[in-house]
């Protein structure tokens, strides 16, 4: 098994030609709708394991990389009034590039009859909508696809035999098969691809950096599994 890495939310830049966009309303790209907090921290630390690694700097306000074409969340509210051809410019620009890369290392990995595990890494915000999201760590994954599910009981076995302490769930804070980089490529590949979304909730996360020793976990955990070939 080798790992492709990738980190669809790892910063909130936005080119200077649509900074306009965001006039008066700025502070938003300093938050977790801007980006993923602490997520490109932690990829730079997995990298190493990776024998490919992508990730994406232009926040998600402008466009957003983890959802499909037909998405309504494609554009925010911000970038959504944007004239088509402007959209279209920002497709081949930025998200056509992005993800054709990825997927096409996937295909020719898997053409050489490599099994791909693909962790996608992301955090998530404390509270959503005034509750308290009751997790530590998210694993998110397609149930009905047997590798992806042992996977990541191997994985949360592999994090809590470091880190007892740590709250691990399935498919939270969001469903494994909803609309996401994962899922659409799980459609692309049938076999021998295993897409995993790693969430991590960014109370772990200061000044954009995540704790050291959490970070230091995850690495151990993912080298260990695909040492042993899981």
């Amino acid at each position: 098994m080798i790992l492709v890495l990738t980190c669809e939310h790892a910063g909130n830049l936005v080119p200077e030609k649509f900074q306009d966009l965001f006039k008066g309303n700025e502070d938003e790209l300093q938050t977790h709708r801007g980006f993923d907090p602490g997520a490109l921290d932690l990829f730079k630390v997995l990298k190493p394991h990776a024998a490919l690694s992508h990730f994406q700097m232009l926040s998600r306000l402008v466009i957003e990389m983890n959802r499909s074409l037909h998405s309504t969340s494609l554009f925010s509210e911000f970038s959504n009034p944007l004239p088509a051809e402007t959209k279209q410019e920002l497709l081949r620009e930025y998200y056509y590039p992005y993800r054709n890369s990825v997927e096409e290392a996937i295909e020719n990995y898997l053409g050489k009859g490599e099994e791909v595990l693909h962790l996608s890494v992301h955090t998530f915000t404390p509270q959503w909508k005034g509750e308290q999201r009751n997790a530590d760590v998210g694993l998110l994954y397609d149930p009905k696809r047997k590798k992806e599910k042992e996977f990541c009981s191997r994985f949360k076995n592999a994090i809590l035999e470091r880190d007892p302490d740590l709250k691990i769930r399935f498919n939270f804070p969001y469903a494994g098969v909803a609309d996401g980089f994962t899922t659409f490529l799980r459609k692309r590949f049938s076999e021998n691809y295993l897409g995993i979304e790693l969430e991590v909730n960014q109370k772990f996360v200061d000044n954009n950096h995540m704790d050291s020793g959490l970070k230091m976990t995850f690495s151990e955990s993912i080298s260990e599994l695909l040492q042993k070939g899981n």
